[in-house]
């Protein structure tokens, strides 16, 4: 049952990205900031913990998952080590994956045929 619950959070989630693809004029990037920041506000209004613990990997995947980890790490980092915690937390919560995104995006570079588009 935790498979379907992750499933349909998370592609609800994605649809959400799809409509405002399609029914506004917000770029890709504009939404993904959108996204993230939407998880930072949500993280922190303590709102995104029970989505998190209701679907799993449906809401920590998507880019608003990123974003709630980032809340989480400032929020915890701010316990233990005070104002300093504001700076240090959330990169520190998130090192692990942006870690894996540079490696892989290096790895992809590596064995990837670079062309132009026109």
């Amino acid at each position: 049952m935790e498979y379907v619950r992750a499933f349909v959070v998370g592609g609800l989630i994605c649809v959400l990205g799809q409509l405002l693809i399609d029914l506004t004029k917000l770029t890709p990037a504009r939404i993904m900031v959108l996204y993230v920041t939407g998880g930072v506000l949500l993280g922190a209004l303590g709102w995104y913990a029970p989505l998190v613990h209701y679907a799993g990997c449906g809401a920590t995947v998507p880019l608003s998952g990123f974003g709630y980890l980032l809340a989480e790490g400032v929020r915890q980092a701010v316990e233990e080590k005070g104002l300093l915690g504001v700076f240090t937390g959330g990169v520190t919560a998130a090192a692990a994956g942006i870690a894996a995104a540079v490696f892989f995006g290096y790895l992809a570079a590596l064995f990837a045929k670079p062309g132009d588009k026109s």
